[in-house]
Order: structure tokens, then C-alpha cells, then sequence
């Protein structure tokens, strides 16, 4: 990073906090209003559920997938930097967004260069508080998260008060004042001093000795991809394919929830205070999950939690879809709500445990990368559906079967690794013990019960 102003645990490091907690409410809390937009851009455009549906596929898979990209940028220029640069590129593709005459140009503008954008705050906001925080960093990210629950809460009911009075070409123009905030909060993070940043052990690749186009992203590639985690590490294999299967289903009720009620009666203000209803409940969930997914006693056990929250999120869609009663949704949202929450407190927990800690970065990169193609995918594929039924319930079905079946996946994958990696730890003891035993002549009982003598060969040297 640049040269340091401030130091770690400081009294700076509280406001940096809040300037995080702002700029994760603003970028991903954003992508959850969509859905109001839904039916307006549709009308505008004259265009299928397919085809509106792209629009916030796009922008929620940039958020996401612009990891490695993010990376290299505040390795470069620092946190502040990129936080200050997203947050003009997210202003800039609304106010572009405002103007667009085709869903094509909302596809690049509100979509591409927003959700680039969004990423590049978003990520920097978060690792700003790895130079910051070191003993309370769990506290830190915990508290963090509760700008994300307020985002949430209030992008919807924001939304749908200036869509009522200014359109949505209006709404985007404001948004896009709105995220310039992210240039306010990302000045207030100010750079730390070098030697109170963390140390990290992945650090720049070894210069090439064929200097090229080529060999630089060869490098650049094995650096922020983890391909080779990807094909050695199993736990990290399971994850990864586990939940790019699940986030085909995860995204669903934030997009189509709120058009979902609207087709069967509910009041646009009602249906906009659903998603809101989930937003303000992880208020206080989410920090809570984030805390006892810290623990250590619940190191061993919190990929089965991860996989017992997306199981909870599968099977409370199926109740979102045999009824649209008003109350009946908003059960829904209380419900939903818990496993919201702990799916966003477990999600990097668990890549923390499974990935050794030198290579995170990497493998976070390839993680978000494989997350967004999901991400990209699973909206437009529920617009084709929804085409082909004209019947918002397969939706929420469809959403259920991929979060079940990902749950399935990984809690019995999971627990076969761990039997094969206990028979492993078993297996290596036992030779272990006959190693030593040999060398004594005795006789040891393997795991089966029967008994082994270990004869020892004495050579006798004698003179001639």
C-alpha cells in the first residue's frame, strides 16, 4: 500500500469501519431492489421475462466476478483508490443507464459498468478492514455486514418511492448521485502503515525470465486463479461446484418476489416492504451468525451448518409457493431471514477452513469468478421458465430444487471426506506404530483386531 498515515486498532480504524459499513450498504445491498424495477423496465422495453431478466443477472455477476480484477487494482493503487474509482464507475453507468433507449445499452451501462463498479468498492471496502483490524477483526467484519442488512432494508423502499414520483429514467439519474457516496467513504479510508499492514506470504510472482504479453498473464493467472487448489484440493472442489449449483437457485426470490405478489393482488408499497422485511431482520441475525460462525468450537462443524442454512433457504421457497397471501410472504421473509443470514455468514467462513490461508486470495478469485457465471445464468434461465408456464410458483420451485439438491451435495460429500480423511489419519498411525514396533520385535493389533509379531532380523558381526 501507499505510504502510512494511520495505524492499526487506532481510533481511525472505528471510522473506517463506518465508511465499510456504508459502502457494502450501498453496493451489495443494491442488487436486491431489482425486482421493483421488474415490471416497469419490461413494459418500457417490450420485452420478455427472459430478456429483463439479463439486466440484473449482469449486474449482480460483475459484483461478483470482478474479484481478480479488484485485486490487482488495489495491489496497485490501494484500497482507497478503488473504492473511489467504483464508486464513480457505479455512478457513471446509472446516470448512462438513464438515457438507454434498449435493453442492450441497459445491459452495458446499469449493468456492466454498475456492477464493475459496485465490485471494485465493495472488495476494497472489505479489505481495508484486514489492514485496520487485527484482534477485532471478526468484530469488525461482523459489524461490516450490517451495512449490507441496511442496504437491504432501505434500496426497496427508496426504490419504490422515487419510482412512484420520477420514473425509473429518474430513479437511476438520483442513484447515480447516490453512489457517489462510495468516493466519500472511500477517502476516509486512508492508507495504514506498512509495517502494520498483515503480512502475507503470497506475494508477487517471480519475474519471468522470457519477458512477454503471454508469460505476464501466465503469472497473473496462477496468482489470482487457484486452478491448482481446484484440482488437488477436494473440500475445496465440493465447495465450489456445491455452491456455483446452489446460487442457480439463490438469487431468484430477490429478482422475481416482488413481482410474484404483485401478480396475485398485494399492493406494490406491500410488496416493495417485503424485501425490506428481510433486509431489516438480518439487521440483527446476520452480525449474530457472523460472531458464532466465528467461534472456534464451531470450526469443525460450520460446513455442515453452511449446508443445513442453504437446506433451511431451499425448503422455505417451496412455502413462498403455495401461497402469495400477504401474510403467508411475510412468514416467508421472517423465515428466509435466518437462512439469509447464515448462508452470508458462513459463505467465507467456510473457504477460510477448507483453503489454507496463504492462498485465499486466489482461490477466492477463482471461487467469485465460478459464482458469477451461476449468478449470470440463474435469473434468465427462471425469465425462460416463467415464459414457458406464465406461473411464478415454478419459479420458487425451481429455486428450491437447486438450493436442496446443492445442500444434499455438499453435507454427504463433506461427511464422506471427513470418514476418508480419518481412515487416512487412522492408517498413518498404524504404520506409525508398526514402524516403531519393529524396530522392538513386538507384537501390535491393527484396526481389524488381529494381532501382528514384528520379528526384529539381529545380525551378528563378528571378527575374522
Amino acid at each position: 500500500m501507499p505510504q502510512g498515515l494511520e495505524r492499526a486498532e487506532g481510533c481511525w480504524a472505528w471510522v473506517v469501519l463506518l465508511a465499510s459499513l456504508v459502502t457494502q450498504g450501498l453496493t451489495l445491498g443494491f442488487p436486491t431492489c431489482m425486482g421493483i424495477f421488474f415490471t416497469e423496465l419490461q413494459h418500457e422495453f417490450q420485452a420478455s421475462n427472459s430478456e429483463t431478466s439479463w439486466f440484473p443477472s449482469i449486474l449482480t455477476a460483475m459484483l461478483h466476478t470482478g474479484g481478480p480484477l479488484c485485486s490487482i487494482l488495489v495491489g496497485r493503487f490501494g484500497c482507497r483508490v478503488a473504492v473511489m474509482l467504483g464508486g464513480a464507475l457505479a455512478s457513471l453507468g446509472m446516470v448512462a443507464g438513464s438515457f438507454c433507449r434498449s435493453l442492450s445499452q441497459l445491459y452495458l451501462t446499469a449493468g456492466f459498468i454498475t456492477g464493475l463498479g459496485m465490485c471494485f468498492s465493495f472488495q476494497s471496502s472489505i479489505t481495508v478492514l484486514g489492514f485496520y483490524f487485527s484482534r477485532h477483526r471478526a468484530l469488525a467484519n461482523a459489524l461490516a455486514s450490517v451495512g449490507v442488512s441496511l442496504g437491504i432494508t432501505l434500496w426497496p423502499l427508496l426504490s419504490r418511492y422515487l419510482l412512484e414520483h420520477l420514473g425509473w429514467r429518474g430513479t437511476f439519474l438520483i442513484f447515480g448521485g447516490v453512489f457517489l457516496h462510495c468516493c466519500v467513504c472511500g477517502a476516509i479510508m486512508r492508507p495504514v502503515a506498512p509495517s502494520a499492514a498483515p503480512a502475507t506470504t503470497e506475494g508477487p510472482p517471480p519475474p519471468s525470465k522470457t519477458p512477454g504479453c503471454l508469460a505476464a498473464c501466465g503469472a497473473a493467472i496462477q496468482r489470482h486463479l487457484a486452478f491448482d487448489i481446484l484440482r488437488h484440493n477436494a473440500g475445496y472442489r465440493v465447495f465450489t461446484l456445491g455452491v456455483m449449483w446452489m446460487i442457480l437457485g439463490f438469487p431468484l426470490p430477490h429478482v422475481f418476489l416482488v413481482p410474484y405478489a404483485m401478480r396475485h393482488g398485494v399492493d406494490e408499497h406491500k410488496a416493495a416492504l417485503l424485501i425490506s422485511i428481510i433486509g431489516f431482520s438480518n439487521i440483527f441475525l446476520r452480525p449474530m451468525a457472523g460472531l458464532l460462525a466465528g467461534r472456534p468450537d464451531f470450526a469443525s462443524h460450520r460446513k455442515y451448518l453452511f449446508s443445513l442454512a442453504a437446506l433451511l433457504n431451499g425448503l422455505t421457497n417451496l412455502v413462498c409457493a403455495v401461497s402469495a397471501d400477504f401474510r403467508v410472504l411475510v412468514v416467508y421473509c421472517l423465515v428466509y431471514s435466518v437462512s439469509l443470514s447464515g448462508i452470508g455468514a458462513l459463505l467465507f467462513q467456510v473457504l477460510m477452513d477448507i483453503v489454507p490461508m496463504d492462498r485465499f486470495s486466489s482461490a477466492l478469485g477463482l471461487f467469485t469468478i465460478l459464482e458469477g457465471i451461476s449468478i449470470l445464468i440463474s435469473p434468465p434461465l427462471a425469465g425462460l421458465l416463467l415464459d414457458a408456464t406464465n406461473n411464478f410458483s415454478y419459479v420458487f420451485y425451481m429455486s428450491s430444487f437447486f438450493l436442496i439438491t446443492a445442500a444434499l451435495f455438499m453435507g454427504g460429500s463433506f461427511c464422506v471426506l471427513q470418514k476418508k480423511e480419518r481412515r487416512g489419519r487412522l492408517a498413518e498411525a498404524e504404520r506409525a506404530i508398526l514402524e516403531a514396533a519393529s524396530e522392538r520385535g513386538l507384537t501390535v493389533e491393527d484396526s481389524h483386531g488381529s494381532k501382528k509379531q514384528v520379528y526384529t532380523e539381529i545380525t551378528y558381526v563378528t571378527s575374522v
